[in-house]
């Protein structure tokens, strides 16, 4: 993509399109909050950043970042209970729009897919579109890491998730958007990256994206006018 008149035209032609969760389809990052919950959100909130800021391996950054709390599934369980989704603003009447039109909402997100089940169920968004990582428990219930064999797990696993979405269902016009260094590397094989900005500027997003939104009302009246 050339232009942001080029990326806008395949928003409104998009047959699929992959969002991320945190910090774009939430206002929040699910891992940081966890971290809160559990008493470490200042460590982990400055891996966090640098993994999406694409400064540092985002596999290394997630192991990282379990690793000070290694939470239980008690407690995650319990966090999830308490913290239901909190989406951007206007991001509903952005997916109920693409979904009314046939187009394929996907979640693809480097973050927890017990987190994220909850988001996709209020979106109405069937599990299988789901592309997370899962952690893994001893059998009483304590942290046993996560499942690397996830691609959303390492560096490089949103373009696979796209890759693969595109062979699978031979979509044409595939939209990737999110906050993040990982969601914009998506683009190629995705068709077109939308850089959200709503809840957090990532300069080097803003910098590389030629369509860099601050509102989901700009993605929702896009799609209006088509």
């Amino acid at each position: 993509m050339s232009s942001k008149e080029e990326v806008v035209q395949v928003w409104k032609a998009a047959d699929a399109v992959c969002f991320d969760v945190d910090s774009t389809v939430c206002i929040d990052e699910g891992l940081d909050k966890l971290a809160d919950y559990c008493g470490v959100g200042e460590q982990v909130k400055d891996l966090t950043n640098k993994a999406m800021g694409g400064t540092t391996t985002f596999r290394e950054a997630l192991k990282q970042r379990l690793d000070i709390f290694k939470p239980n599934q008690q407690t995650l369980q319990k966090f999830v209970e308490a913290n239901p989704p909190q989406l951007t603003p206007g991001l509903s009447d952005v997916v109920r729009t693409l979904q009314e039109r046939g187009t394929k909402v996907y979640l693809v997100s480097g973050g927890l897919r017990a987190i994220i089940e909850p988001v996709a169920t209020v979106l109405n968004i069937p599990f299988e579109n789901i592309f997370a990582n899962r952690l893994l428990f001893f059998y009483n219930g304590e942290y046993a890491g996560f499942d690397e064999s996830q691609p959303t797990s390492e560096s490089g696993g949103k373009p696979r998730v796209v890759a693969h979405l595109k062979s699978l269902y031979n979509y044409k016009n595939v939209v990737m958007i999110g906050d993040g260094a990982t969601d914009m590397e998506a683009c190629p094989p995705a068709d077109a990256f939308i850089g959200f900005g709503g809840n957090v500027v990532r300069e080097k997003v803003k910098n590389g994206a030629k369509w860099f939104a601050t509102d989901m009302a700009e993605l929702y009246e896009a799609l209006k006018s088509a």
